[in-house]
């Protein structure tokens, strides 16, 4: 049996190469929100478990969330394998804290990184307390990789000086690629990525390239801040119509497919877990039987189970108690205006809303008209003091007298009618009796 034992000479060679090694390159693209994390959770598990040597992060974004980018921060800084940022295009504001928190930074010629300050989602500064945070971070960042904190905080602070790199007191700090390999914050430029590979010694290794998938793709849409609450006022809308339309319709559809993508984008995006849909599923079940259960209790657990499952998957409960808001407003107003314009003759309504009428057409009366009787004559058939019955024509009235007191079988003649008030006088010897 023979043995082959590499040289030292041809062991360096081939380390050198990355020959036999693997290497995962992960995307870092678009908007940064909660479906780029669930992305990038994944991916980063399979690197790990497919044993990789090295992960290179192509990132080409603009920003996006704080609280996503500091989950993904999170997620890179407790990876035991290799990083590096190879920035394509721009890492810009959470961009380039993702970037920090890699182990080494390359870029294109044209790239730029930095412009990190944080914005609300109206456009306007946040807060001082966010702010203070926010520079906290990105120091952090750059100090967890050995780079210095000053260029990180002044990306995200403007009240940092540093006119010579172009971001005089006023201004957020932007890098080019050569004044980023200045200050210590790039290994290199390269326009390829193959460049990226030689510098890292990995020109030989295995690359595997990853994708967002679809699902991740329409989970990061679904998760937005902004599309959130239009999912849910579509859904409240919808129900609201469907209430007044016959049978089950296309409003009941768009309400239904509204809650089930909001679910699933959350589910995915790893926001949402089944205990979310258990309590929607008992919310909904709940309300259905207020309409057969009198009370109100039922309904109003249902209504708090279905707030409560949207609360639990959200991933900001602020954001998600305003989405509510605004779907509960949206609600309110559709059944304002259905309810005066289209009634509550139609749809789900019907069935719960009484409808007959006793009307005249349908031989029910309110009162009787009596003015017929007027000068009709009769007899007292009991006394009248002042009121009692009499016949009159035939027929048992009830009747008052104009105040006096008149015994029974006495002639009467009717005097007024007032409605259905019939007012007698006494009929004496054939000659009504004067007052």
């Amino acid at each position: 049996m023979a043995f082959f034992v590499s040289s030292p000479k041809a062991e360096a060679q081939k380390n050198h190469e990355g020959q036999g090694k693997l290497v995962y390159v992960i995307p870092v693209e678009k908007e940064v929100q909660r479906g780029l994390e669930a992305f990038l959770k994944r991916t980063t598990k399979e690197a790990e478990e497919e044993g990789a040597d090295q992960i290179i992060f192509e990132i080409d974004t603009p920003g996006g969330r704080v609280d996503s980018a500091s989950q993904i921060a999170k997620l890179l800084q407790n990876l035991d394998i290799p990083t590096a940022a190879f920035v394509t295009n721009q890492a810009l504001s959470a961009g380039s804290y993702i970037a920090l928190n890699t182990d080494q930074i390359y870029m294109t010629p044209h790239a730029t990184m930095g412009a990190s300050g944080v914005i609300n989602q109206d456009g306007t500064a946040a807060d001082k307390k966010a702010q203070s945070a926010w520079i906290a971070a990105m120091r952090s960042a750059a100090e967890s990789k050995n780079r210095d904190p000053l260029y990180a905080e002044a990306m995200a602070n403007q009240n940092i000086d540093l006119p010579d790199l172009g971001a005089p007191k006023g201004e957020f700090l932007t890098l080019d690629p050569k004044t980023a390999v200045k200050v210590g914050y790039a290994e290199g430029i390269f326009k390829h990525r193959t460049g990226v590979l030689d510098d890292l010694g990995l020109a030989k290794a295995e690359v595997v390239e990853t994708k967002t998938s679809f699902a991740e793709e329409l989970a990061g849409f679904l998760t937005n801040p902004v599309v959130v609450p239009i999912l849910l006022s579509v859904a409240s809308l919808g129900f609201i119509v469907e209430l007044y339309s016959p049978g089950f319709g296309i409003p009941g559809t768009m309400a239904l497919v509204s809650l089930i993508l909001f679910f699933y984008g959350h589910i995915i995006a790893g926001l949402a877990g089944m205990e979310a849909v258990v309590l929607l599923a008992l919310g909904i079940v709940l309300i259905v039987l207020e309409f057969f259960v009198p009370g109100g209790i039922i309904g109003a657990l249902g209504v708090a189970s279905i707030v409560g499952s949207l609360l639990m998957s959200g991933y900001s409960l602020n954001n998600m108690i305003l989405s509510i808001c605004i779907a509960f407003v949206v609600a309110i107003v559709a059944a304002i205006v259905l309810f005066k314009y289209v009634g509550a003759e139609r749809g789900l309504f019907r069935h719960i809303i009484l409808k007959d009428r006793t009307t005249t057409d349908l031989g029910y009366v309110s009162n009787t008209d009596r003015s017929s009787l007027l000068g009709a004559e009769g007899y007292a058939m009991t006394p009248l003091r002042p009121s009692g019955t009499a016949v009159i024509v035939d027929e048992r009235v009830d009747v008052v007298t104009e105040g006096g007191f008149i015994d029974s079988n006495s002639k009467v003649r009717v005097v007024k009618v007032e409605g259905v008030r019939v007012v007698v006088r006494e009929i004496k010897d054939n000659k009504e009796e004067n007052e």
